[in-house]
């Protein structure tokens, strides 16, 4: 049965060739989206539309009076693809609305990015932004990031897991409006369990700025900080990565809270 539907699969591949356009925050020259491209180019016809520049922390930020650059790269060989002077969200807009205009797009692909988005980092993460903007656009799109924030950090590991996601995206599909946010553990000797189809964490990160003086005698600060999890439960992407699985977050772009509305409808009076 198995066997029947993979055949099935690979007729229809064949026979009509997914778009894929790839994207991330970390910029077009970073390893994590040279290795994703070298994935997506064996599941369709491949157009890459990503920022000039590390675009880290972004969030869903777009670029509004001001100009965007778009210049044509040949860092993919004979894969089209386009470095932006602008954000991933306008990386995927620029794709979406100018270069493919009369395109259907059948996925969206955005990272690999260097680092974890898990938890409450998805609200700031560019490469998660880039796929809520397809989501916003109803095409399938998921945000892939490696739990392992050294830019050489190991990512063989982490490609059959990719494409079974991927895979799965084609067949099957993603729910429209929705954007999966993919977290891979970092490289280990117990190796990855499996994937945890999850709820995101609840956890903040809790801020610390140091202060320095520049030298001119003007103050200026550095953020840092640490991701506070108060999410005891198992059935989170935090506890699913600390426990060697990689996490599948459905995420909307949808924030309206029925609780709150049900709330404010009871209790405020106008």
């Amino acid at each position: 049965m198995i066997l029947q539907e993979s055949l099935v699969f690979i007729i229809k591949f064949k026979m009509t060739k997914p778009l894929i356009l790839v994207t991330n925050d970390d910029g077009i020259e970073a390893r994590g989206i040279k290795y994703l491209v070298s994935i997506m180019n064996n599941f369709g016809e491949v157009v890459v539309v990503a920022p000039d520049s590390p675009q880290s922390g972004m969030g869903h930020a777009i670029t509004v009076g001001d100009k965007l650059s778009l210049v044509k790269s040949n860092l993919f060989g004979d894969i089209e693809s386009y470095k932006c002077s602008g954000t991933p969200a306008d990386c995927v807009k620029i794709a979406k609305h100018h270069i493919l205009k009369n395109k259907k797009i059948d996925l969206i692909v955005s990272g690999i990015n260097h680092g974890s988005n898990s938890s409450i980092s998805v609200l700031y993460s560019g490469t998660m932004s880039a796929a809520i903007e397809g989501a916003i656009e109803n095409i399938p799109s998921i945000g892939f990031s490696l739990c392992d924030y050294d830019p050489n950090a190991y990512l063989k590991h982490s490609k059959p897991f990719i494409k079974i996601v991927v895979e799965n995206a084609l067949k099957s599909g993603i729910p429209e409006s929705i954007a999966l946010n993919v977290n891979i553990p970092s490289i280990s000797s117990e190796g990855i369990k499996g994937f945890k189809i999850c709820k995101q964490a609840n956890a903040v990160w809790e801020e610390k700025f140091d202060k320095r003086i520049d030298p001119y005698g003007r103050e200026y600060f550095w953020m840092f900080g640490n991701l506070v999890n108060n999410d005891k439960g198992k059935d989170n992407d935090e506890w699913a990565i600390k426990n060697n699985y990689v996490s599948i977050v459905p995420c909307k772009f949808n924030l309206s809270s029925i609780k709150g509305t049900k709330y404010l409808k009871e209790k405020w009076k106008f």
